[in-house]
Parts: structure tokens; sequence; C-alpha cells
């Protein structure tokens, strides 16, 4: 998925905004790009063709879209917890010989 589908069909339904303006839209493929790159600094290969991985930087965008107001809240445990076994999940997969 692109980020703007990333942002049409799966962010914009879960922050319950239907016609977002021009500004708001631009905004949101902001926090979706610095969804991407938090996630991926935390060790994390995203692919934008697995919808689980994109289900989970729409979450994280969604939390910093919620929370923007609020810096002193912490990351909901729901989303750390996702983030954590991602990575688990990464890492323990066994490495592929290309050759």
């Amino acid at each position: 998925m692109t980020e703007q589908e990333i942002l049409q069909d799966i962010l914009l339904p879960d922050l319950e905004r239907r016609n977002p303006t021009a500004t708001l839209w631009n905004y949101l493929l902001i926090l979706i790009a610095s969804a991407k790159k938090r996630i991926q600094a935390e060790g994390i290969t995203l692919d934008l063709d697995d919808y689980d991985d994109c289900v989970t930087v729409a979450m994280y965008a969604a939390y910093l879209y919620r929370y923007r107001a609020r810096p002193d809240n912490p990351m909901p445990r729901m989303l750390r917890l996702r983030l954590n076994d991602r990575l688990l999940d990464e890492k323990m997969r066994p490495e592929v010989d290309d050759g």
C-alpha cells in the first residue's frame, strides 16, 4: 500500500474523519511518514505489501495525531506490544541464503 492508501483506507476511518481538508490530509501524510521512520528506527523492516505492517503504521500515525497536544502521554500499550511482537518476529525468522 502507498502512504495515500494507508491514509485513505486505514487512518481516516480510524480517526473518524470522512472529508478532511487539504491541510489535514497533508498533515496526516507527514505523520504517516514520521511513523514509518520511527518504526524503522526501532529495527523493524516494514513491508507495505503486508496489511499488518500497514495497520501498524496507521496505528502509530493515529497515536502521533491523538497525542500531539499531550506529549507527556505514553504510547498506548497495544501499540507498544504490537511493535515489540513485530520486531521479535522479524529477528526470530531464519535468515535466507541468497546464494
